[in-house]
């Protein structure tokens, strides 16, 4: 109503989102346009927002799908074993055994935490639990995991 959106936060936790007042908004085609947020709040189980003229259903519908964005120089540094997702895709996975499972293509979210979905001979879904995720080298662009070639 009155040009609120429902938006999905991707962020943890995930009001950090609107931390942001500036906003970068991408439609699947690449067209894109910076927003300035003027509200957000909690509704239901998920996030509402309200953006600079967009005032009515209508004009926030044409939103819909679209990503949104922050400038990436706005963001805090990561500490130590944290990443951000986007800095791992392309990493070349290995495994404990020294298998090359494939590269990192993208990341899924599940009931039980983050994923990466691996890209190989085969596709693997591997949590990003330390249990999981023993190694990154940002400099190589390498990351050891432990997880079964054949899993």
């Amino acid at each position: 109503m009155r040009g609120w959106l429902r938006v999905q936060s991707f962020t943890d936790p995930p009001q950090r989102l609107f931390d942001w007042k500036l906003w970068r908004i991408e439609s699947q085609s690449g067209a894109a346009r910076e927003v300035t947020v003027l509200e957000a709040r909690a509704q239901g189980n998920g996030w509402v927002a309200r953006l600079e003229g967009i005032d009515e259903r209508d004009a926030a519908s044409r939103l819909s799908g679209m990503l949104i964005l922050v400038d990436r120089d706005s963001l805090p540094p990561t500490g130590e074993r944290e990443y951000y997702r986007a800095d791992l895709i392309g990493f070349e996975a290995t495994n404990l055994e020294g298998a090359v499972l494939g590269a990192v293509d993208y990341f899924i979210d599940t009931a039980g935490g983050a994923a990466m979905v691996i890209k190989g001979t085969r596709e693997h879904c591997v949590p990003t639990d330390p249990r999981y995720l023993r190694r990154v080298d940002l400099d190589a662009k390498r990351l050891i995991v432990d997880w079964p070639e054949d899993f």
